[in-house]
């Protein structure tokens, strides 16, 4: 056979009944067998759950940032278990916008929350803590720069 027509049966271009083979054996299906293993049943015992570990203080920490590069200082006072005030008002909009995502993923991240307290401060706060209007509003008062 010329290796032109190898090449076309192989591409399956021509139908050359005389190079198949066919195979007129049929084989024996094999039958897998595992054997079965018995375990003996076991007594579930009681387990206490671990405690919540409280927040780390009580305080409010106040964050003036000037650029991206303070993110780092929200971020760990915030995985602290601690309430974030942030101030963005020396910060230029592209890098605000940046802070406010990441202190939005940091919030998503931790199941806590975040605030608007006026139009460049926001308050970030844990899953364990609440926070009433007042408080939004002593915090407003409190900022240095009100923008209300």
């Amino acid at each position: 056979m010329s290796s032109l027509k190898k090449l076309g049966n192989f591409l399956g271009l021509t139908d050359d009944l005389e190079s198949e083979e066919v195979s007129h054996e049929v084989e024996a299906p094999r039958i897998r067998v595992r054997e079965s293993r018995s375990f003996a049943a076991v007594q579930a015992t009681p387990v206490a759950a671990a405690p919540v570990a409280p927040a780390a203080s009580n305080q409010i920490f106040t964050v003036n940032p000037r650029s991206y590069n303070e993110a780092r200082v929200i971020g760990e006072r915030y995985r602290e278990g601690n309430t974030v005030l942030m101030n963005l008002t020396d910060m230029g909009d592209e890098e605000r916008k940046r802070l406010v995502d990441f202190a939005s993923g940091l919030v998503f991240g931790h199941h806590g929350t975040i605030e608007r307290v006026t139009s460049k401060v926001f308050l970030l706060s844990p899953a364990n803590v609440t926070v009433s209007s007042e408080v939004k509003t002593a915090a407003a008062e409190a900022s240095f720069f009100n923008q209300s």
